[in-house]
């Protein structure tokens, strides 16, 4: 725990691009979407370089497993590079949604400009190991009783029977601002029980430099903050 709070402090020293080079950038979103968006998050997360859930640092799209303790379940090409998460899944934001009954995600993504656009927004993007990141699938976030680490010293546990998902502690915070926010701006379903829980993990893990950084970053490219990042006292009012 001790190692990985100390790579998550490096983040914080890291000094934002220039308004100039992120609004440079704003003019290539054009329609927005998630072929788009991938472009666009290398920039963002420049010198902030870690894998979200388990504190690796990479480099382009290479892991370094050693920055990390990670150890590699059953896929070591997925493993070993970055990829792009949604930390509401592709699923949530489309499922319920016409063209998702006419055609899955494929469909969405090529005829449906409000999925796509939510399918693209920045805010919900965040750097993962590819492996991780498939292992997690759709499953929805949760916390059970701790169980053996299953990617060596990163604390991501995925209960692959029941669907879920434990992220380590560092994330919790950052995925309950991110949820809200998706739920907010696109009108998604989100039970009373995963807003209780996303509501314990908001005031327990509070705003930090990292998504500080990170929501002016977007919001220079995109147009609009996460107001959960860039307002906190908000999360009191869903939270009541």
């Amino acid at each position: 725990m001790k190692r990985v709070v100390s790579l998550f402090f490096l983040l914080f020293v890291a000094l934002p691009l220039s308004a100039t080079d992120l609004v440079s950038r704003k003019n290539e979103v054009g329609h927005r979407n998630f072929t788009r968006a991938k472009t666009l998050l290398p920039d963002v997360h420049q010198g902030l370089n870690q894998t979200f859930y388990c504190g690796c640092s990479y480099q382009d799209k290479e892991v370094d497993h050693s920055s990390c303790g990670y150890r590699v379940r059953k896929d070591p090409r997925r493993a070993g590079r970055v990829e792009w998460e949604h930390v509401v899944p592709a699923w949530a934001i489309g499922h319920q949604r016409q063209c998702w009954q006419d055609g899955g995600r494929a469909n969405c993504s090529k005829n449906d400009p409000v999925y796509a656009k939510a399918e693209g927004d920045l805010h919900n993007l965040v750097p993962a190991i590819g492996e991780v990141n498939n292992d997690r699938g759709n499953f929805r976030f949760s916390v059970w009783t701790q169980q053996p680490r299953m990617y060596g010293q990163c604390q991501m546990l995925v209960d692959f029977k029941g669907r879920r998902v434990q992220p380590p502690e560092n994330s919790r915070g950052k995925i309950a601002r991110i949820t809200f926010y998706m739920v907010n701006e696109y009108n998604l379903n989100l039970s009373a029980q995963e807003r209780r829980l996303y509501c314990v993990w908001a005031k327990a893990y509070p705003v930090d430099r990292w998504e500080q950084i990170r929501n002016q970053r977007i919001a220079a490219i995109q147009g609009n903050v996460n107001p959960f990042i860039s307002q906190p006292n908000l999360i009191d009012r869903v939270c009541r």
